[in-house]
């Protein structure tokens, strides 16, 4: 299946004192183009979300942003610490036995007591982890928006190429018709101009203009590339540049099938299939 470049994906996270949220966006551009938006405190895993993308991603201009919000102080609640707490009962227990009559501190005291009451907060080397693993989880949505996609693509392009192949076998049984009417118009123009078009001289210069204008090898490569833009399609992967390629060797046989048309209804199927591959052509621009 064909990948499209445009796709987007977002996931978030609370974790102890901070909401952690991560965005990856993607546009369809040339080569791949990897912008990546960090708070200062994760400025330093910049070059490995960097290579992470770079190894997962072919092509088109990503957006990685990696946003971190932390309450007020106070609004994420408050915790004891427990290492604290112990302390400060050791601390007074020892003050009883040089001081037996000394009265034990009440819970208020012992809550009021400096660095007793904490609020939550995750440790740098778990926030860094906890960044790695919804960089991954954002990744494989944006491959799925991203095959999503591809699959409209796939299935447009694939229409069109069943509108061109109409078109192809609409025209072609005419080919020698067209080829023979051109021959004898010709001929019926230079007998009423006085010439004898069984001439040797004539009928050759008579064969060789109706070669100029036979458009069979045109029909035959249009047929080919049609073909060829199929099986790319069904081959699926990074066939971006591929399919542009051929969308451009398309355009080319459709201009000189029209060019080259002496018949009315030609040069209408020539019409009908540039516009067609001009749909293709804007389309397979957001192809991987």
């Amino acid at each position: 299946m064909i990948v499209s470049m445009t796709g987007f994906a977002a996931v978030a996270a609370e974790l102890p004192g901070v909401a952690l949220a991560i965005e990856l966006r993607s546009v369809n551009h040339r080569y791949l183009d990897v912008q990546i938006r960090l708070p200062d405190e994760l400025r330093q895993l910049e070059s490995a979300l960097r290579e992470r993308l770079l190894a997962e991603l072919k092509r088109g201009k990503v957006e990685c942003r990696v946003s971190l919000n932390r309450p007020p102080a106070g609004a994420a609640g408050l915790a004891v610490d427990a290492s604290r707490v112990r302390e400060l009962a050791a601390a007074a227990a020892a003050l009883r036995e040089v001081v037996p009559g000394a009265a034990p501190l009440s819970v208020g005291e012992i809550l009021r007591w400096p660095g007793v009451l904490v609020e939550p907060a995750i440790a740098p080397d778990e926030l860094a982890a906890r960044v790695g693993q919804l960089v991954g989880q954002a990744l494989s949505e944006l491959q799925a928006s991203r095959l999503r996609e591809g699959a409209k693509l796939a299935s447009m392009l694939d229409e069109r190429c069943a509108a061109i192949i109409t078109q192809l076998a609409r025209v072609t049984p005419r080919i020698p018709l067209i080829h023979a009417a051109f021959v004898e118009k010709l001929g019926a123009r230079l007998r009423e101009a006085g010439l004898d078009a069984d001439e040797d001289r004539l009928k050759q210069e008579l064969a060789l203009f109706a070669t100029k204008v036979d458009v069979a090898e045109e029909i035959s490569r249009l047929g080919t590339h049609i073909a060829e833009v199929r099986r790319v399609l069904s081959a699926g992967g990074s066939a971006g540049k591929r399919l542009d390629f051929l969308m451009q060797e398309l355009h080319r046989e459709a201009n000189t099938l029209g060019s080259k048309s002496v018949d009315a209804e030609l040069s209408q199927a020539s019409l009908e299939m540039k516009v067609l591959i001009e749909q293709m052509r804007e389309q397979v621009q957001n192809v991987e």
